[in-house]
């Protein structure tokens, strides 16, 4: 039996069947769904409320993580609700997944043009009763050298570019490849380059022989709604070819959408768009690719593959230039990827003259070490709780989310995105509200709440209320509990543990430290004195810290431009030492050292 469901105020009406959960129609829709744990029902995150219709009765994991007062206004989880009749759903602001602040802007390292794909301009001439050679012939008269192959998009695309152009054409030769595009006549080459992130994918749209970009933008990663973290995708893709199948053709036609979408903006074709760079961490790369990744969230974590790699986008189903290639720079290790070794060759970090520390934030959180000659890297399970993820009023970068926070005296000070009304709190916000309560003492070291007048007892134990009802977007109160500080130790825990032990396998002590780089988009946004004053980065002066914004994606740019800077980046994961923490014996007295609040 057929029903439908109309999700508000997204506007998305979607016709599903019976015993269909409220998520998988959410996912067939295209709306966008938290479900932090993957469709379990264990984050509580994709929390909705039906207005009207039937659907199936409260699951334990229901009962577990909503109130009576929630269930009875018609709240469910998503994922644990299956469809009885045709439903009217509103979705809250803080179980969307798309409506974000993006990063793609960062800091990078200048790099003169040396493009993989280079224009050959071409003028053939006519066919007649006197010369009756086939298009290619003509076509291989006038190339560099007669031999270089040509794929066979040009060969079906030949015939109509050169009769509508008078003979003419500008062709797409790429270094080793041969002719892999043909365009009308003057038509400047476009590249993308791409960072795949695991919460947020970054795309760039750059004319190749100038290296200018012309367009940028950002998008969510829509494999989200499969889980948000790495291990949750890993997971649910090793449950079946098709679930894995389904994660791959979700990645590869959002990027499809933005190489669209960054072509309109200067009103170019994708089919101009000759080559590609993307980079990610070592599972949104095999993902990507449609690498197995059963070995990856398998002890000792190996990937598949770990050298450069050049694919057909056909091959993946990326919808540009059909005869273009996908460029995937090196992975250094199972959980330290390609987006790394960007991070590396945007910041210049792998040749500085200096000890330098470098972080991409993010779900997983990458360290990097350099300090005379070596360069050592590990990757850090700092989870998804700094975009919002597993806190009780957490929600990602978007309108209404509380994103700074000051305690003075009793009152609490606040800006929201959007400078609308306060719907929860996203990374930065939390950070903030932890190191406010932290230096004016209300919360211990061990992260307890003590006695203030904003503290009471909830339904878990001990709240802090940092907007009450009525001053809130929804009329509930905002709090921070103590098990959302917990999360919050557990991330910058593992963060600052991760640093600690590079700089012991070094010998060096943090005061060594010169400069601390952070990258990511959660790192451009967080007071760096609050991520000191909770412990998540080492006590130095704040001259010492240089926030880069998405250096990813900036690495990514530059090996688009460049086959040298390509070739540099191989060198840097060549040289890379990385340290696997589980196999460090002193990792655990480390991590829990890190955990307390200083």
């Amino acid at each position: 039996m057929s029903y439908q469901i109309d999700f508000e105020p997204v506007g998305r009406r979607v016709q599903v069947t019976d015993s269909v959960s409220i998520l998988q129609a959410a996912r067939d829709g295209g709306v966008g769904l938290a479900a932090v744990c993957g469709g379990v029902g264990t984050c509580g995150r994709c929390r909705v409320q039906v207005l009207s219709g039937q659907v199936s009765p409260p699951t334990p994991a229901e009962l577990d993580l909503l109130d009576a007062d929630d269930l009875a206004a018609g709240y469910r989880l998503a994922c644990q609700t299956e469809v009885r009749s045709d439903l009217k759903v509103h979705v809250p602001p803080a179980s969307l997944t798309a409506p974000q602040r993006l990063q793609v802007e960062g800091r990078e390292l200048p790099v003169a043009p040396a493009p993989p794909v280079n224009a050959h301009a071409v003028r053939l001439s006519a066919p007649s009763r006197m010369d009756i050679r086939s298009d290619e012939a003509r076509l291989r008269a006038a190339l560099p050298a007669p031999d270089l192959p040509v794929d066979v998009a040009v060969l079906r695309q030949m015939p109509g570019v050169l009769r509508a152009n008078d003979w003419a054409a500008t062709l797409g030769l790429r270094e080793g490849d041969g002719v892999v595009s043909i365009h009308p006549p003057d038509t400047a080459l476009l590249g993308l380059a791409v960072d795949l992130g695991t919460t947020k994918i970054a795309g760039y749209l750059v004319e190749l022989a100038s290296g200018q970009t012309l367009a940028t933008a950002g998008v969510m990663n829509p494999q989200i709604a499969y889980g948000e973290d790495v291990m949750a995708r890993i997971g649910y893709a090793m449950e079946s070819p098709a679930q894995a199948a389904e994660l791959q053709r979700v990645a590869v036609q959002a990027l499809s959408d933005l190489a669209r979408d960054l072509c309109a903006q200067v009103e170019r074709a994708p089919e101009d768009v000759v080559e590609a760079v993307v980079v990610g961490n070592t599972a949104m790369h095999h993902l990507f690719v449609g690498l197995p990744v059963r070995q990856l969230g398998l002890a000792p974590y190996l990937p598949a593959v770990s050298e450069a790699l050049d694919v057909k986008a056909r091959d993946v189903g990326l919808e540009i230039a059909p005869g273009g290639y996908v460029h995937l720079l090196p992975n250094i290790a199972g959980f330290v990827g390609a987006d790394h070794v960007a991070m590396l060759l945007a910041t210049g970090i792998y040749d500085a003259d200096h000890v330098v520390l470098g972080l991409d934030i993010g779900t997983n959180t990458e360290v990097a070490l350099r300090a005379g000659e070596r360069l050592i890297t590990c990757s850090t399970a700092s989870g998804p709780a700094f975009e919002g993820a597993h806190i009780r009023d957490g929600m990602r970068a978007a309108a209404g989310a509380i994103e700074r926070v000051q305690l003075i005296g009793d009152r609490v000070e606040y800006q929201t995105i959007g400078s609308v009304p306060p719907v929860g709190l996203c990374g930065s916000g939390i950070l903030d509200a932890i190191a406010a309560l932290r230096l004016a003492g209300v919360l211990d070291s061990r992260g307890a709440l003590v006695s203030h007048p904003r503290v009471r007892r909830g339904e878990n134990g001990p709240e802090f209320v940092i907007v009450e009802a009525a001053e809130t977007g929804h009329g509930r109160d905002l709090v921070l509990t103590r098990r959302d500080v917990g999360e919050i130790q557990l991330a910058k825990g593992a963060m600052r543990a991760g640093m600690n032990i590079l700089l012991k396998e070094a010998g060096l002590s943090e005061d060594d430290v010169d400069e601390i780089v952070i990258a990511g988009a959660f790192g451009t946004y967080i007071d760096v004195r609050s991520a000191v004053a909770i412990g998540m980065f080492p006590p130095l002066p704040e001259r010492r810290f240089h926030q880069v914004g998405n250096a990813a994606g900036m690495g990514a740019r530059m090996a688009l431009v460049s086959t040298e800077q390509r070739a540099l980046a191989a060198r840097i994961a060549r040289r890379a030492e990385y340290v696997e923490l589980t196999n460090v014996p002193s990792f655990m007295e480390e991590f829990a050292r890190a955990m307390v609040l200083p």
